[in-house]
């Protein structure tokens, strides 16, 4: 990367001051830490930079998704000859919210999973972490088909007025809009069945659960009408943008957004 910027731990925490995080805040993370340029220390000041800020009245909550944990016919084994599907089923490891990695969530979701007493979700593919003074009713209870919506984590967080953290990622990564998804009408909106490999008493089994169906293709669409509307705080962090919102405000926009534009 040319002009490859250095970023300290102060640095982050000046950021997240600007960016108006402040103790006791509740708080869902997106994060890429690659984006930033040279992170001087890594994901691990990423973290401390994030609970330090909210302090212990505060949370700190990330995707810990490990969606290659689904049916190969769902698309997550792309790169895999079909023949293979079935072996699959039958033989990928049960989630195990302690042992289970992450899939694509990035350098400090991964860490931070692991996190000393940080929490998981029990959810076998979409499962979330977090740590702060909410992170047990935050993860507690993330029903097989209640991914997303008033129930979830998302929900909950909802309902805690939470914000939003965008650090280096776009709209895209906004998980909170998917509760929008569940909210919102629209004549595509449907319903399919998703399986996965749980402990079940102790033992592994495939187990299929109906979930709605999500993709977020337009949610970069829906951050940039939200942002034409409405003031969101941004900052420059090494070479990366970090953007904060309201998490409320960016799901109820998303609803309206939703019904009047999505097919």
């Amino acid at each position: 990367m040319e002009n490859r910027q250095i970023v300290l731990k102060d640095d982050l925490k000046e950021a997240l001051k600007k960016l108006g995080l402040q103790e006791g805040d509740h708080v869902i993370v997106h994060a890429s830490l690659s984006s930033m340029g040279f992170v001087c220390g890594g994901a691990q000041i990423v973290i401390e930079a994030l609970l330090e800020t909210v302090g212990e009245s505060g949370t700190i909550m990330m995707p810990s998704q490990s969606w290659k944990n689904l049916d190969p016919e769902a698309g997550v084994h792309w790169e895999e000859p079909k023949e293979w599907w079935q072996l699959i089923r039958d033989h990928w490891p049960a989630y195990d919210k302690d042992i289970t990695p992450t899939n694509t969530m990035g350098a400090v979701a991964e860490m931070f999973r692991k996190w000393p007493g940080a929490e998981r979700s029990s959810h076998p593919a979409r499962s979330f972490a977090a740590k702060g003074a909410q992170a047990h009713e935050l993860l507690k209870d993330h029903d097989l088909h209640d991914i997303f919506g008033e129930q979830s984590l998302i929900g909950k967080l909802y309902a805690l007025g939470g914000k939003v953290l965008l650090l280096g990622v776009g709209y895209d990564k906004n998980t909170s809009i998917h509760l929008a998804d569940v909210r919102a009408e629209y004549p595509s909106k449907h319903y399919a069945n998703e399986s996965s490999a749980m402990l079940v008493d102790g033992k592994r089994q495939w187990v299929t659960y109906e979930t709605l169906v999500v993709d977020g293709e337009d949610f970069e669409q829906i951050g940039e009408a939200f942002e034409a509307e409405k003031e969101v705080k941004k900052v420059t962090v090494g070479n990366a943008t970090a953007t904060c919102m309201n998490q409320r405000e960016i799901v109820d926009f998303a609803v309206d957004w939703i019904q009047k534009n999505r097919k």
